[in-house]
């Protein structure tokens, strides 16, 4: 019977999954974890799916990415973050961070929390995740606090 539903009622599968996630997010996000290509992604709910919004090059800095994010609506988000630990070792942490600003619109920010577990299940190799209502939530000293 389920099948049925989903066949003739579409929408229906999406809702009892979760939002649809476009393929081109865990492909971009497989090549920021294996080919360190990206610095970071930007991702945004159009249409009822998860797509790519922007991505970073390598030479950008986290402030870039920072100013990136819209300043009144919500996204997610993945930040490639290099450091040198107190052993003077090179390392590097993937960051998920869900920005949802106080000035998003109420259903926007619904949306977005109840589909972010869902969207951070299908990257694999996320280490640190943060949420992050204004700026001074995810500041380059946070992130730097949270990878060490």
């Amino acid at each position: 019977m389920k099948f049925l539903a989903y066949h003739f009622f579409p929408g229906l599968a999406n809702a009892a999954s979760g939002m649809a996630v476009d393929d081109e997010c865990k492909l971009k996000f497989s090549e920021l974890k294996s080919k360190r290509n990206y610095r970071f992604k930007i991702f945004k709910i159009e249409d009822q799916k998860v797509v790519v919004e922007k991505v970073g090059s390598p030479e950008e800095s986290y402030e870039d990415f920072s100013a990136s994010l819209p300043a009144d609506e919500c996204r997610y988000s993945v930040f490639d973050f290099d450091f040198i630990t107190e052993e003077n070792c090179q390392k590097s942490k993937i960051f998920f961070i869900a920005w949802s600003p106080e000035t998003a619109r109420v259903k926007m920010k619904m949306v977005y929390a109840s589909s972010k577990d869902r969207f951070k299940r299908e990257l694999d190799g996320i280490q640190v995740e943060l949420q992050a209502t204004d700026p001074s939530e995810m500041s380059f000293d946070i992130v730097k606090c949270r990878a060490l």
